[in-house]
C-alpha cells in the first residue's frame, strides 16, 4: 500500500472576541469581503461606512500578520499577494441583560449582543496552464447522401357545418312530411 502526499492548503486565522455589536451588523461587513483577495478586502473594509469596518479591518490585518509570522517560523513559502479570505464569520457571544425604565414604575428588559469575529485567510495557488491539443481529424470516407425532400404543408380540413343549418333542414323536412 503506497501513501500519496496530499498538499494541504494552509489556513491562517484571527479572532476578535466580545465585540460590542450584534452579529447581524458584523455579518453585513463580512459578507462583502468573503472570497476576495486580501488587498482588495482591506480597501473595501477601510472605506466602509459601517461601524464594524475598523474592527473587521483590524482582524483581517491580524490574520495576514499571523500568516507571515507562521510562514517564517515554519519555513513555509507563502506569498502575501496570493492570500484570499477563505471564511469570515460573526458568531454569537454572550448577551448582557439590561433594564430600561418604563412608565408607571415598570421596567423593560433588553439584551446587548456581543459577537465573536473569525477571519480565515488561505493562499490561492496560481492556476497552472494546461494546454489541450485537439486530435487531428482522421480521413473520413464519404458516403453518398440522399437529398432530403421537403415536407409539404399540412392541408386544413374543411370546416364542419354549423348546428343551426342542420336544425333548419330538419324542421323543413318535418314540415314537408306533415303536409
Amino acid at each position: 500500500m503506497s501513501k500519496t502526499a496530499v498538499n494541504k492548503i494552509r489556513e491562517f486565522r484571527a479572532e476578535a472576541k466580545f465585540q460590542r455589536s450584534s452579529p447581524q451588523k458584523a455579518k453585513l461587513v463580512l459578507d462583502t469581503i468573503k472570497g476576495m483577495r486580501v488587498e482588495q478586502a482591506l480597501n473595501t473594509v477601510h472605506f466602509s461606512t459601517k461601524r464594524m469596518g475598523p474592527v473587521v479591518e483590524k482582524v483581517l490585518r491580524s490574520a495576514i500578520q499571523n500568516a507571515t509570522h507562521v510562514s517564517q517560523e515554519q519555513g513555509l513559502d507563502i506569498d502575501v499577494d496570493n492570500l484570499y479570505i477563505r471564511t469570515a464569520v460573526a458568531n454569537d457571544g454572550p448577551r448582557m441583560k439590561r433594564i430600561r425604565p418604563a412608565p408607571m414604575g415598570r421596567a423593560f428588559r433588553y439584551q446587548r449582543r456581543l459577537t465573536h469575529i473569525v477571519v480565515t485567510v488561505a493562499e490561492k495557488k496560481p492556476a497552472t496552464q494546461v494546454t489541450v491539443v485537439a486530435p487531428e481529424p482522421e480521413a473520413v470516407t464519404k458516403t453518398p447522401v440522399k437529398p432530403v425532400a421537403k415536407k409539404s404543408a399540412a392541408k386544413k380540413a374543411p370546416a364542419k357545418k354549423t348546428a343551426a343549418k342542420k336544425g333548419a333542414t330538419k324542421k323543413a323536412t318535418t314540415k314537408k312530411a306533415a303536409k
